[in-house]
C-alpha cells in the first residue's frame, strides 16, 4: 500500500525546495515547519545523511474544516511533503496521501477534505 505520491524533479536540491514551497503556496498551503534532517543528524548524531527536508504543509481553511469535524485530527497535521536527494543525486518530492492519512480516523465525513487536499498535492507535483 502506498502512502505517498511522489515525483522525480530535475534541478538542484535547494531550487527544488523553493519550487515546492512556491507550488504549495499557489495551492493555499503554508509551510509551518521546515525540518532539515541532514543538518539535524549531523548536529545531534554526528552522522552524515543525504539532503532531506520535511515540509509541514497546512491549508488553514481545510485544516479548520477537518478539525471542526474531528478534533483529534490535529495529531495527524500538518500534512508532510518531503524533498530528498537519492544516492544518484536525483531529487524526489513526495507528499503524504491524505486519503491514507484520514483512513486511520474511520470518519467518512473527512473524505471530501482528503480528496481536496489530494487534488491540490497532485497539482503541486504536476507543476514541478
Amino acid at each position: 500500500m502506498s502512502y505517498t505520491t511522489q515525483k522525480q524533479v530535475d534541478g538542484q536540491f535547494n531550487d527544488v525546495i523553493e519550487q515546492t514551497i512556491s507550488a504549495l503556496e499557489n495551492e493555499g498551503f503554508g509551510v509551518l515547519c521546515d525540518i532539515d534532517v541532514q543538518a539535524t543528524f549531523a548536529e545531534k548524531l554526528n552522522e552524515e545523511f543525504r539532503q532531506y527536508r520535511i515540509l509541514g504543509a497546512c491549508n488553514p481553511e481545510l485544516a479548520y474544516q477537518g478539525l471542526e469535524e474531528e478534533p483529534e485530527l490535529g495529531a495527524l497535521l500538518p500534512c508532510n511533503v518531503i524533498v530528498y536527494e537519492k544516492d544518484d543525486k536525483q531529487v524526489i518530492v513526495s507528499a503524504i496521501d491524505p486519503n491514507q492519512l484520514i483512513g486511520v480516523t474511520d470518519n467518512s465525513n473527512l473524505s471530501s477534505i482528503a480528496m481536496d487536499v489530494s487534488d491540490r498535492f497532485e497539482r503541486v507535483l504536476d507543476s514541478l
